[in-house]
């Protein structure tokens, strides 16, 4: 499934009667004096702040033409909008090696924007890192065992960029990753007092305070909540959100070895809703405590993915209208050691859109 057209069938339009099909596989709610899913990213222009107009969704495409030229994917809209910042821009990012961010970042910041990076120390060595870091760009390393795994960025404080995808070629080009754009200054101010623990405070881990400001707001009707770990308890709400399914629960994961979790979704199954979901094999083969073998001996229709590459999703889609995505891996790590975030978005058009990037990958995936 790649970064390519999305042909929507007639069912799915009438679900999604404000989106359009636009070049590639990025979707969005555009508005509809519009008439097509482009913006201009950056300096907010009156499309840009019509309420229709504030969230995009993209998948990448491992198996389409953008995977063998490295170019047109989602990096590509992220460097855009990067190039049209005014005042600042944030980067979290567990791997970087990205050249359209890279040059992206430091013409910003030769140009007069505030640039600040906070990257996984392990990484910090990476050329494209260096290179931002010789431009005259801050680069703070987390220095410790636990993983900053965090993969979004904030720009001029309204504009919110997160997902499962790694700033990298792999990520960006090679593995089954989500990228979602939401403008909205609450939860642009939550993002920002996280990346404030980690470049200001200098707070990793679990020596993080539970403060976001807005834990969970609202964007043009559609309640958003949002969760940054170890301090947030992620685990505890995933799984009330999940006991709280009354039709169907659909997965993608990466690394899923929370039984916590996994218990929750059995307890929904025995209720009798469906429960599907794609394991990613690498991390199946090598992991001790995944949940796959626990919830296909119950029964489940759960599956290990199709890309000899990586399957890098996190996202669970409740009842077709709650979709929990970020960099939140499933696992005791994620909760207790990472510094991650969780988006919870309850609006089922954004569902629509992450069920069809479900299916697709559910259907090239293969039983053990």
């Amino acid at each position: 499934m790649a970064f390519r057209d999305l042909l929507i069938g007639g069912v799915l339009l009438l679900g999604l009667a404000s989106c359009v099909r636009m070049p590639g596989k990025n979707l969005d709610h555009p508005s509809p004096s519009e008439g097509s899913g482009s913006f201009s990213p950056g300096t907010p222009s009156s499309d840009e702040l019509d309420p229709e107009n504030w969230y995009r969704v993209y998948f990448t495409d491992p198996a389409g033409p953008t995977a063998e030229t490295f170019r047109g994917g989602p990096d590509a809209d992220l460097a855009a909008a990067i190039d049209q910042a005014r005042l600042s821009v944030e980067v979290a990012t567990d791997d970087f090696d990205l050249w359209s961010l890279r040059d992206a970042l430091i013409a910003a910041h030769r140009r007069g924007v505030a640039v600040r990076v906070v990257a996984e120390s392990d990484n910090l060595s990476a050329p494209e890192l260096q290179a931002l870091v010789q431009a005259g760009i801050p680069v703070l390393g987390d220095r410790r065992e636990g993983l900053m795994h965090n993969k979004f960025v904030i720009i001029d404080r309204w504009e919110v960029w997160a997902g499962s995808m790694n700033f990298t070629l792999s990520g960006a080009y090679k593995s089954n990753n989500n990228l979602i754009r939401l403008r909205s200054p609450q939860l642009a101010e939550n993002y920002l007092a996280e990346f404030a623990e980690m470049f200001i405070d200098d707070r990793f881990g679990p020596g993080s305070p539970a403060n976001t400001p807005h834990p969970s707001l609202s964007i043009e009707g559609t309640t958003i909540e949002t969760y940054f770990s170890p301090d947030d308890g992620t685990a505890q709400e995933l799984v009330r959100l999940i006991l709280g399914a009354q039709q169907s629960i659909h997965f993608m994961a990466y690394s899923f070895t929370s039984d916590d979790i996994a218990t929750a979704m059995l307890a929904r199954a025995q209720a009798g809703v469906e429960v599907a979901g794609v394991f990613e094999e690498t991390q199946y083969r090598q992991n001790e405590g995944t949940e796959f073998d626990r919830l296909l001996g119950n029964g489940l229709d759960v599956r290990l993915d199709g890309n000899p590459r990586s399957m890098h999703h996190k996202v669970i889609i409740l009842d077709d209208r709650i979709v929990i995505t970020g960099s939140y891996n499933f696992s005791n790590s994620a909760e207790i050691r990472n510094d991650e975030n969780t988006l919870v978005i309850h609006n089922a058009d954004i569902a629509t859109l992450y069920s069809a990037e479900f299916e697709e990958v559910f259907q090239l995936a293969h039983r053990k």
